[in-house]
């Protein structure tokens, strides 16, 4: 166990072996920190739970490790885990990630920088979440969330791009112009997926947020919403 400067760690807190927090967290009262997978093929085998600097975490977070497949789960710098929920094993969390109270993670889930997963929420395990995303409350995620959407439904839908969060961080109108652009061919034109990521390509050859989106299209392995 490793726990770093600065970290402030409440009432009823129980951190287990192989875990290590880095530095300027705070874990409130009667968290779970690197307690066994709750999963049926674990066997006991040595894995990690690291939590990197200045993550917050609220009261009775639960953070299960990683099991032998990748062998830890990762909570990224700066993010936000509000009470109540839940990371299971082998999940990957980037920086600036919140997830809203009672929000709950699958097995081996991945969630890429600055998402943000509202009260309630379920992640299918194995699922990822693009970087930039805002998933409405009280929904189940069962497939892949590109980058840059807000999405909600059930079943859970593209509900156009995110404006709100990509403004707060920087991206420029003409940036979030192209983005739009890009999931229009994507959701809502009549044509096959194939067909839209072909146009996309060739509608924006260089810009660097779509190449993101296309490089998150073609590597989904469960399909996207």
């Amino acid at each position: 166990m490793q726990i770093k400067d600065n970290t402030w760690i409440g009432n009823n807190v129980v951190i287990c072996s192989g875990t290590e927090i880095g530095k300027n967290c705070k874990i409130y009262h009667s968290s779970v920190i690197g307690e066994k997978p709750q999963d049926l093929k674990f066997k006991g085998e040595e894995t990690l739970t690291i939590i990197g600097d200045e993550v917050m975490i609220r009261e009775f977070v639960t953070i299960n490790r990683g099991t032998i497949e990748s062998g830890k789960t990762i909570i990224g710098n700066k993010s936000y885990l509000m009470a109540s929920t839940h990371v299971a094993h082998d999940c990957i969390i980037g920086e600036s990630v919140i997830m809203s109270n009672l929000a709950t993670l699958g097995g081996h889930v991945e969630i890429d920088d600055k998402v943000i997963i509202s009260g309630g929420v379920l992640v299918h395990q194995f699922c990822k979440i693009g970087s930039y995303s805002f998933i409405g409350g009280g929904y189940r995620v069962v497939q892949d969330v590109p980058p840059f959407i807000m999405a909600a439904g059930e079943p859970l839908k593209y509900s156009g791009i995110n404006s709100i969060g990509l403004r707060r961080n920087g991206y420029s109108i003409n940036t979030r112009k192209n983005i739009k652009e890009a999931y229009r061919l994507l959701f809502r034109e009549k044509i096959s997926r194939e067909k839209a990521v072909s146009q996309i390509k060739n509608t924006f050859p260089d810009n660097p947020e779509v190449k993101k989106i296309i490089s998150f299209i073609e590597n989904s392995t469960r399909g996207l919403i």
